[in-house]
């Protein structure tokens, strides 16, 4: 193993480990943001530039921030306990590692690992951006505003009224 891969896998495994056990929402999500740049950061090492930046983009940049602001919106982040730890974590550990070395089986005894690897064209990144912003702009811009009209949509439904809710009550 070297040295660009140990570092991003420790970094995965971190941020999936603590959003498997954190009980805060938001601290949930943090860690889930640094799982997903630790796989950026994989993808980089093993020179998929392109899966590295989208992934650094979109999921890091995108995806994880409107869950932070999903929950923060929804009042999901609000916890009542103390606790930071889930009361049953190392039930969810045992789980964990039983599935990983069931899968770590799985992918050693399969004929996969057996072949040997194939030759793939190489794509630079500059091809697929004007690929992206040539052939395919429309689906890239409907995309876009598909996003922006599921935050607007969340954004309405977490926003509560004052009068709206003294009616409700009465």
């Amino acid at each position: 193993m070297t040295l660009s891969f140990l570092i991003p896998a420790i970094i995965l495994l971190i941020g999936a480990a603590a959003a498997n056990v954190l009980r805060n929402l938001v601290h949930c999500v943090l860690a889930l943001t640094l799982t997903f740049a630790g796989f950026a950061l994989l993808y980089l090492g093993l020179g998929a530039e392109f899966l590295g930046l989208v992934q650094l983009l979109v999921y890091v940049g995108a995806i994880a921030i409107l869950i932070v602001f999903t929950v923060l919106l929804t009042g999901g982040g609000v916890q009542g306990e103390r606790h930071v730890l889930s009361p049953r974590w190392f039930q969810g550990f045992v789980l964990s590692v039983l599935v990983f070395l069931l899968l770590g089986y799985g992918i050693t005894k399969s004929s996969f690992t057996t072949h040997a690897a194939t030759s793939v064209d190489s794509y630079p990144v500059s091809l697929i951006g004007d690929r992206l912003m040539t052939n395919y702009s429309l689906p890239l811009e409907i995309l876009g505003v598909l996003l922006t009209a599921a935050t607007i949509g969340g954004v309405v439904l977490a926003i509560r009224e004052p009068r709206q809710q003294t009616k409700e009550s009465e």
